[in-house]
């Protein structure tokens, strides 16, 4: 009896989950196939009229300049995450194969960033940046993207425990530097985990909109995210349209997730019980 119970309350938390999760998706899809007059007559979640009327998604596409931006967030994702997983397992191999003064205090500066708030030290990142030269320019977001967090040190570490050391000193009695062993033997070995931080974190970049908004303002370097704001306005707003952009811009994210959920789930299980 309480067996049962308990999987009922499972099912209905369950179905209250997806249906917050699904109803605003719902709720943009019937709209990239309304007018503006519509939209604003109807109920959000009435059908339709015509569901063959893609008038939105061309707009979507032509006026929101969408197509440059699925070239320029690939562009940045494609970059950034080749830097972030080089600058990760290099920074998670040095923390777990040797031993430094100051080792443990880098840890704790990595554990310290995450209790402060992005926005406090935004005013500096951006005064850095803009000193730097390259406000404006893809360059900015991306190394910003490309910085290491707590998350990624801590899967990696995880993993690195799982790798004998008589690896390294097997290749090192052959001969091998720290960079070779790095290359030949540590990288290949974390590549299951840096598969899965790679998908996490593409996926937040591409959904990423106050980085790519404040450091690339130009209208020739618009990505996915930042394209949506093309349709909304101070004195008007093309809401249907809007809704045929969001669409498409969930397009990327959910094939990713759905080719790759199984890489996803198995990696971050992974990295989190140690072998």
């Amino acid at each position: 009896m309480l067996r049962n119970l308990n999987r009922t309350v499972y099912y209905v938390l369950f179905t209250c989950i997806a249906v917050l999760v699904f109803a605003p998706i719902l709720l943009i899809f019937f709209g990239s196939f309304k007018s503006n007059m519509e939209i604003a007559a109807s109920s959000p979640y009435s059908l339709p009229t015509n569901f063959l009327n893609l008038e939105n998604y061309k707009v979507a596409i032509n006026k929101g300049h969408l197509l440059r931006g699925v070239q320029n967030s690939f562009l940045l994702v494609g970059v950034s995450l080749i830097g972030n997983a080089l600058l990760g397992t290099m920074t998670a191999y040095v923390l777990n194969r040797f031993q430094f003064v100051g080792k443990k205090l880098i840890v704790a500066l990595f554990l310290f960033a995450m209790i402060i708030p992005t926005y406090t030290t935004e005013i500096a990142r951006f005064q850095l940046i803009h000193k730097l030269g390259i406000y404006d320019t893809i360059w900015a977001p991306i190394i910003i993207y490309v910085g290491t967090d707590i998350l990624q040190i801590y899967m990696y570490m995880q993993f690195l425990e799982k790798i004998s050391e008589q690896l390294d000193e097997s290749a090192m009695l052959d001969g091998a530097s720290y960079y070779r062993i790095y290359r030949s033997i540590i990288f290949p070995l974390l590549l299951p985990v840096t598969a899965t931080l790679g998908i996490l974190k593409g996926v937040a970049i591409m959904n990423d909109i106050f980085v790519q908004q404040l450091y690339m303002p130009s209208q020739k370097l618009l990505t996915i995210a930042t394209s949506l704001t093309t349709y909304v306005g101070q004195r008007n707003s093309d809401l249907a349209s809007l809704c045929a952009a969001i669409m498409i811009a969930l397009i990327p994210s959910m094939l990713i997730y759905i080719l790759f959920y199984k890489q996803i789930f198995k990696g971050m299980m992974d990295g989190a019980v140690k072998g």
